[in-house]
């Protein structure tokens, strides 16, 4: 069946036909409700994934380009080694500036960790200094190889032991979004089955007295799937307009600089969960016919 087709049956009324469902009951509210509860859940599932994608783009921009060197030296060398190491990479192919951190950048790095009362200047912090990379990067294990030669306490350190794990974060938190949409839908559909099957299963005298006059499967089955589909898609509208509006509640992550309060949606991906109605009138209307035909079959 053509999606044309698909949505022609969906869309043409049929007064007569429609009769032969029951329009309220237990089935009603529960194909309305499941498909309400799971559009509401695949909204933040979809969210979740969305998010975890743009967390570990931002962060992996900000490690991907950059490097750190840490020189630990006594402190009548400290500034020996500094200044040596900021000649050696000005020097460095690949290498697009260097800059020593001051005392204040650094008290604000450790100040999260060991609060603002603790005499920082009393302990032996490390020297740090940020260096750009340009064009094709540079060479890793040639520079820690001069930086041994020059300065003994320096320490490349070369963000990539962080960057692997936020890629793999990543990827696996999308994967965890995708089956959760999949899962959500295999329920949304395992649900609609089982409330058309009662239906059917309640008109069975209905539906062998349609016989009688004529009817034919093909009639009576088109008008139990029209009406679960577009039960299916009221319900799942009204799920994804709860969802994007709880969304729309949360703290902005600018407000408070977390993973859990960036959920939001930016850009074009608020139009995504407008696919999720439509998704699940498809996925009701594809179960609810296979359940309808099969259901006949054990009514003959």
């Amino acid at each position: 069946m053509t999606l044309r087709e698909l949505l022609s049956e969906i869309a043409t009324p049929d007064r007569q036909a429609d009769r032969v469902v029951p329009p309220s009951g237990h089935t009603a509210w529960l194909t309305g409700f499941t498909a309400g509860t799971m559009a509401f859940l695949a909204v933040f599932a979809l969210a979740l994934s969305l998010a975890a994608g743009r967390l570990a783009d931002r962060w992996g921009e900000a490690l991907e380009r950059t490097a750190t060197i840490r020189i630990s030296a006594p402190e009548e060398q400290m500034e020996l080694q500094t200044r040596a190491v900021l000649d050696l990479l000005a020097t460095t192919p690949g290498v697009a500036s260097a800059r020593a951190l001051t005392d204040d950048e650094e008290h604000a790095l450790l100040e999260p960790w060991f609060g603002s009362d603790l005499p920082l200047d009393t302990l032996p912090i490390p020297r740090l200094i940020e260096l750009q990379e340009e064009g094709q990067g540079y060479d890793a294990q040639g520079l820690r190889q001069r930086l041994a030669a020059e300065a003994p306490g320096a320490i490349l350190d070369d963000h990539l032991r962080w960057r692997q794990p936020l890629a793999i974060a990543a990827s696996r938190l999308r994967l965890l979004g995708t089956v959760s949409i999949l899962l959500i839908l295999a329920s949304t559909a395992a649900m609609i089955t089982l409330a058309a099957n009662a239906s059917l299963a309640a008109n069975a005298q209905v539906i062998g007295v349609l016989r009688l006059v004529g009817a034919r499967d093909i009639y009576i089955a088109r008008a139990f799937v029209r009406r679960f589909t577009l039960r299916a898609l009221a319900g799942a509208a009204a799920g994804t307009a709860g969802g994007l509006v709880a969304v729309m509640l949360l703290p902005s992550a600018d407000a408070a600089g977390g993973f859990l309060t960036g959920l939001g949606f930016q850009g074009a991906g608020w139009l995504l969960p407008f696919l999720l109605p439509p998704v699940a009138a498809v996925t009701a209307f594809l179960a609810t016919r296979a359940a309808a035909f099969r259901k006949l079959k054990e009514l003959t």
